[in-house]
C-alpha cells in the first residue's frame, strides 16, 4: 500500500475542517442534540471553533437568537461533491423481463 505523504494528508484533512473562528448553536435541553426545528424555543449554546475544538463561547435564548449570531448554516453548502465528470452515469430504471400474471 502506498504511503501518502504527510503535506498532502494534511491538507486534506484541513480542507474539512472549519475555519477558526467558525460558530456554532447546540441545543442545551434533555436528551440528544436533535434538529433545530424540532425545539426552536430551547436554550442554545454557542460553541466557537478555536483551530483544535469546539470550545464554549456564550449561549442564545433560542434558535433566532443563535442565527444572529451564527449566520444560517444550510448544510448542503457543507458538503463537498465531487465534481461532476466524477459522477457515474444515471442508471436506468429497473423493469422485470417478461410480465408475470398472478393467478
Amino acid at each position: 500500500m502506498d504511503d501518502e505523504p504527510l503535506d498532502e494528508w494534511a491538507a486534506r484533512r484541513d480542507a474539512h475542517r472549519p475555519a477558526p473562528g467558525a460558530r456554532r448553536a447546540v441545543p442545551l435541553g434533555e436528551g440528544p442534540a436533535r434538529g433545530d426545528h424540532v425545539d426552536p424555543a430551547a436554550t442554545r449554546g454557542m460553541l466557537e471553533w478555536d483551530g483544535h475544538q469546539w470550545v464554549p463561547s456564550g449561549v442564545a435564548e433560542d434558535h433566532a437568537a443563535a442565527l444572529k449570531e451564527t449566520g444560517p448554516q444550510d448544510a448542503a453548502e457543507c458538503v463537498r461533491l465531487p465534481p461532476s465528470s466524477a459522477l457515474p452515469p444515471a442508471p436506468e430504471p429497473w423493469r422485470p423481463a417478461e410480465e408475470w400474471w398472478r393467478p
